[in-house]
């Protein structure tokens, strides 16, 4: 990641961009396989008896030194991969508590420095900060509202269709800065072109971080929260300003230093963050085997990811078993669950059932619907992401978490 020089002006990044893409891979280096030659059969007597041949000391010696090129010649050890084990566990056969409401639309309005412009022809136009972008949005599936002219006067634009390997780059049409700052409530953070047509902020998140803060101020005490997959950091500064004791883990060294800066940037230094990058499901399981809990949990996980070790995330593998752990990882005073998911060719009714099937017999709510974004000044909604979320009754106490 890219970072601005410190206490100097943000570098810019000019219309003319250099053309750039990622390494090309040249496969794999070629193998080599053993010849079947009268050594063979030589060293297979040596190994029955190593005197047999030459006899002696030194002729003893040598066949028990490792041949070199047999070494290299040798099949690699078979790495085994452990399965993920998700424990068998009867639940009841009518979920009467949490309680279920579904379905549930939460819309995303914008603020200061975001807007959803204009959406159409698999495009969307918004505004991040002072800039107006144009990012792919296969969702956006009408026609665009705004005339021509306002897409044409874009900063820049996330496009695909390019020669180099890669998932697609940036266009500029005007003078832009690399790095440059937004803020949300008391957090100040930076924005990026960032490959895979990201800018550093999920904005319609905002949503869910005015949930969590509502939860927060239910109660009369200060909340020890666990954010996963946590990003660049504002599910952890929102909560963190409101008193909250917060525990960041994300897979990405560079998301941690991202949101560390943006924690700087936000002058919340003082407020208790734990920045840990790590494999969020090696984390839990071991918070787990702690004894460790947390009265509110946010769960913002991709569709697939890797963790700093190679580990493999894939959601509809991955989530049961992630929520199994999590459920264990509730106080008896646990104040909420919020758990997002951007696998739109998902149900959230899946999601839901899962929570309920994990949640069973917990006090409380649980509400499932879509994550929406609406046009600034225009009629339509654009989803987002789907989401399941659970919250202790009135009493803010979860008997039983």
């Amino acid at each position: 990641m890219s970072k601005s020089p410190k206490g100097g002006a943000p570098r810019a990044r000019n219309a003319q961009s250099k053309k750039g893409g990622a390494r090309k891979d040249n496969g794999p280096k070629r193998g080599f396989s053993a010849k079947r030659d009268t050594r063979d059969n030589r060293d297979q007597r040596e190994a029955r008896n190593p005197r047999d041949t030459r006899g002696g000391k030194k002729d003893s010696v040598a066949a028990a030194r490792p041949n070199r090129r047999e070494q290299m010649r040798s099949a690699p050890a078979t790495t085994v991969v452990e399965p993920i084990v998700r424990e068998h566990k009867p639940t009841s056969a009518r979920f009467t508590t949490p309680a279920s409401v579904l379905p549930v639309m939460v819309e995303m309005n914008g603020w200061d420095d975001y807007a959803l412009l204009d959406m159409g022809h698999g495009q969307k136009l918004e505004r991040y900060g002072r800039y107006k972008l144009i990012r792919p949005e296969a969702q956006a599936m009408g026609a665009p509202r705004l005339p021509e002219s306002e897409w044409k006067s874009a900063d820049a634009i996330f496009t695909g269709d390019v020669e180099e390997e890669g998932p697609g780059r940036w266009k500029f049409a005007n003078q832009v800065d690399e790095i440059w700052q937004m803020k949300y409530g008391p957090a100040t953070f930076n924005g990026q072109f960032m490959s895979f047509r990201h800018v550093g902020v999920f904005p319609e998140q905002a949503a869910h971080w005015d949930w969590v803060g509502e939860q927060i101020k239910k109660v009369d005490r200060p909340l020890k929260i666990l954010n996963l997959f946590g990003y660049t950091g504002m599910a952890s500064l929102l909560p963190a300003a409101l008193g909250a004791q917060v525990t960041h883990v994300d897979a990405s060294k560079k998301a941690i230093v991202w949101a560390r800066e943006n924690q700087e940037l936000s002058g919340l230094e003082d407020k208790p963050i734990r920045w840990i990058c790590d494999d969020a499901m090696k984390f839990v399981e071991r918070e787990v085997r702690r004894g460790n809990t947390y009265d509110g949990i946010i769960l913002d996980p991709p569709k697939y990811g890797r963790g700093p070790n190679g580990e493999v995330w894939d959601f509809f593998e991955s989530v049961p078993h992630m929520l199994a752990c999590v459920r264990k990882l509730l106080s008896p005073n646990a104040q909420f669950l919020l758990m997002s998911s951007y696998a739109i060719r998902a149900s959230f009714l899946s999601s839901h059932e899962l929570m309920r099937e994990c949640l069973d017999g917990l006090p409380g709510t649980i509400e499932s619907g879509e994550l929406a974004i609406r046009e600034l000044d225009g009629p339509r909604l654009l989803s987002t992401s789907l989401f399941s979320r659970w919250s202790a009754p009135d009493n803010n106490k979860a008997e039983g978490a």
